[in-house]
């Protein structure tokens, strides 16, 4: 093919498909790429999906362009290595998800009416999606929750399809309760391996508090992550202002900082 397509910059869907080709080219390609596989890619793919996720965390909405073709690629790279084994191609790809929504969005595409709330919608997509896992022979109730979600992710949906069934606690102060009961059997573990499993099941609890107070544990702990790293910089800032560091510090000066940052930024708020 000519290298028009490939420099054209108005070449679009087809010119990165393009790309993607020629860079896995056995003969001609790059090495990198044509190393790769499913297995070493997915990492990536993961990565990308999360710095989406961050710049629209930060509303850096000059960066999300960028990192949504970021991520996109990382599904052309996947779709390129399944062409080369006869598995799939890119457009079956997007027709699968094509057919996907029409079939989950009768009230749009098909006979239904669209007079619904959000809510009604979510509990119709619920019933649609459970009628795919059993054409899918999903049996249990469990079935299909991925593997490779991030394991807060996946212990809120593995409660989710618990609760659709009944097994959930009525209310939040079940759960709290729960939770004060892990955290001692926590304290009372001993050994390290009892230590980990005790550890797990109270992370797991916190999971489970989240989805009955409607919070999305990883987008909370993403946000604690970020104040931290707010608050420990304010500190190292306060120290490189007297021409220190932090292992120059001790903790209770580096507590005072941190209370200190913490109160400006308190006082900004208000």
């Amino acid at each position: 093919m000519s290298d028009d397509l490939i420099h054209d910059p108005n070449g679009g869907m087809p010119r990165l498909l393009e790309i993607m080709r020629r860079l896995r080219d056995p003969d001609t390609g790059c090495p990198w790429d044509i190393a790769q596989d499913f297995g070493t890619i997915a990492p990536y793919t993961i990565e990308e999906a999360y710095e989406v996720a961050d710049a629209i965390e930060r509303e850096a909405w000059g960066e999300l362009k960028g990192e949504l073709g970021d991520l996109l690629f990382q599904s052309v790279f996947h779709a390129q290595m399944a062409a080369e084994r006869g598995l799939f191609t890119f457009d079956e790809v997007a027709d699968t998800m094509s057919d996907k929504m029409v079939a989950r969005h009768p009230h749009v595409f098909g006979e239904e009416s669209n007079d619904k709330s959000p809510e009604q919608q979510t509990r119709d997509w619920e019933t649609i999606k459970a009628a795919e896992r059993a054409a899918k022979a999903e049996k249990g109730v469990l079935d299909g929750v991925a593997m490779g979600l991030p394991a807060l992710l996946r212990a809120v949906k593995l409660q989710k399809r618990a609760a659709r069934v009944g097994f959930d606690w009525p209310s939040t102060d079940e759960v709290i309760d729960k939770i004060v009961e892990e955290a001692q059997e926590l304290r009372e573990a001993t050994d390290p391996d009892h230590v980990e499993e005790e550890f797990g099941d109270l992370l797991f609890v916190m999971a489970n508090l989240a989805r009955h107070m409607d919070i999305d544990p990883e987008a909370a702990l993403r946000a604690a992550n970020a104040k931290f790293t707010r608050r420990f910089g304010a500190i190292e800032a306060a120290l490189a202002a007297e021409g220190r560091r932090p292992e120059d510090s001790d903790l209770a000066e580096m507590d005072r900082l941190w209370d200190a940052a913490k109160a400006r930024e308190k006082a900004a708020k208000c």
